[in-house]
């Protein structure tokens, strides 16, 4: 029997996981570590909090699995993390994460000093807060004693593959997130390193997440329980991962999650950079493929809001059997679901939620269906800018908390009109690390190939013709929201 070892570095913490190679569970571990927020904004972790939770869920899984049955492993981490290391190698200081919010003058330089459309064709992306070049530009800026110490740079699951290997590598997925890479090409931008003066001496080669990268060192062995001499593969970022792990590993596929925030991620034979950035465009973990990415800042967060403040004595369950009560667009009742500003396919940051045409006939019911549909209607415009970009999606996987709701899904698939399903492992990004280990040493052929193996989908729901014409016309006048309310936001803001 062949086990294969996936490690996500998550933002709340790490899991470690062994699976067979046809995707089976044989164990798992999970260890937390804190979140830092030294001002109002910031967002910090301690890269080694990383590796102690690694250590620790390492050696819980090797006291169930031999660690010489274990073939190979692969990891999949958080994006945009900023980790310096000096000269020799010990890290310097906490990481600035992905949900820093500290960059914004740093944004703006960027985008002064590149031009933004033609950093957006370059790195597939605008300037955004937390990313790592805007990091490092603020670092340099803040804390330049610190920063003179630099000699590398890597992403958080790359900094735990150095510690287990001792070699230096960023695959194309997770570096797509630093702004420094020309995404289309796959390897570092120096066009857009020398206008932002930072050397490409601190970033390491770009590999493949399928790749060999190094094997277990003999004192990472000792820490982890692992076998000296485990391979160890690239890896990928989380959602490039959970991608793989999903069963998203072929053009016109999508998965959508629904947690906090909610994020759509195509898979594209091309990359679907556009002047206007209302695409996010990164490196698959398949070579030679792209995803297409839209966010929404608030989407379980909408409806835990919700609850949390109007409707606290009910279950998520009795919401919903509330919600579908009520008709297709909630008689005639919109939710704008911009709680933490609007990201793709329009940046605004002042953007913020709203309930449009409140009435006195409405009640719980139509307020909790009003929200479901507003997160999708938020993602929907998403799915329509990819296919302007000319990516068709004719298959969709649902994740996160919201993939609970059954009538979340239904609205899903009539919105969108497609399929859209489940899959049986909820660990989506830990078994798509599991996967690419397992390709890197030919356990599979392919990444698609490992993921058709390993992934079973479960509780697919067809899309009702009749539903999404309903949904058509709602959604008619929800696309208008951000535009009649933009200036009402900004007015808002300056109060």
């Amino acid at each position: 029997m062949e086990y294969l070892l996936g490690i996500d570095v998550g933002t709340s913490g790490t899991k470690s996981a062994v699976f067979t190679s046809d995707g089976t569970l044989v164990a798992e571990a999970t260890a937390s570590y804190p979140l830092y927020q030294p001002e109002n904004g910031w967002a910090e972790q301690d890269p080694n909090d990383w590796w102690r939770a690694v250590c620790e869920t390492l050696r819980a899984v090797t006291e169930q699995v031999p660690a010489h049955r274990i073939c190979a492993v692969g990891l999949s981490g958080q994006m945009h993390g900023t980790v310096m290391l000096d000269e020799q190698g010990n890290a310097i200081g906490r990481a600035i994460i992905w949900c820093d919010g500290r960059t914004g003058e740093e944004c703006r330089e960027i985008e002064s000093r590149v031009g933004r459309e033609r950093l957006i064709l370059r790195t597939g992306c605008p300037a955004i807060t937390g990313f790592t070049a805007e990091s490092l530009l603020w670092l340099r800026k803040h804390e330049p004693e610190r920063y003179a110490r630099c000699r590398r740079v890597l992403l958080p699951k790359d900094y735990v593959r150095y510690r287990l290997t001792g070699a230096l590598a960023m695959d194309a997925s997770d570096a797509s997130g630093t702004q420094l890479l020309d995404t289309g090409r796959r390897v570092w931008s120096e066009e857009v390193a020398e206008a932002l003066d930072l050397p490409l001496s601190f970033f390491p080669r770009v590999c493949e997440s399928a790749e060999l990268v190094g094997t277990v060192t003999a004192e990472a062995a000792r820490l982890t329980g692992l076998a000296c001499g485990t391979p160890v593969a690239g890896g990928a970022a989380d959602n490039a991962a959970a991608a793989v792990g999903c069963g998203v590993a072929r053009p016109g596929t999508a998965f959508v999650t629904i947690g906090t925030s909610g994020v759509i991620c195509a898979e594209t034979a091309r990359p679907l950079l556009n002047e206007r950035g209302s695409v996010q465009t990164f490196c698959s973990a398949i070579p030679n493929e792209w995803h297409a990415m839209g966010s929404t800042q608030a989407s379980g967060l909408s409806m835990s809001w919700f609850r949390r403040n109007f409707a606290p004595t009910l279950s998520y369950a009795e919401l919903d059997a509330l919600a579908r009560e009520v008709p297709i667009g909630a008689e005639r009742l919109l939710y704008f679901p911009a709680l933490m500003g609007e990201l793709n396919p329009v940046f605004d940051p002042n953007a913020r939620g709203a309930f449009v045409g409140l009435s006195a006939l409405h009640g719980t019911g139509h307020l909790a269906r009003a929200v479901m549909e507003g997160v999708v209607y938020s993602i929907y415009s998403n799915f329509l800018e990819f296919h302007t970009l000319g990516a068709e999606i004719d298959k969709m996987v649902l994740c996160g908390g919201g993939a609970k709701s059954r009538l979340w899904r239904e609205i899903l698939a009539d919105v969108c009109n497609v399929p859209i399903s489940l899959t049986a492992s909820a660990e989506c990004a830990v078994l798509g690390a599991a996967i690419l280990a397992g390709t890197a040493v030919g356990v599979y052929a392919s990444i698609p190939e490992g993921s058709d193996r390993a992934v079973r989908e479960r509780d697919v729901i067809l899309p009702d013709g009749a539903a999404h014409a309903r949904y058509e016309r709602v959604y008619g006048v929800f696309r208008e929201l951000h535009g009649n309310l933009r200036q009402t936001f900004a007015a808002l803001k300056s109060i």
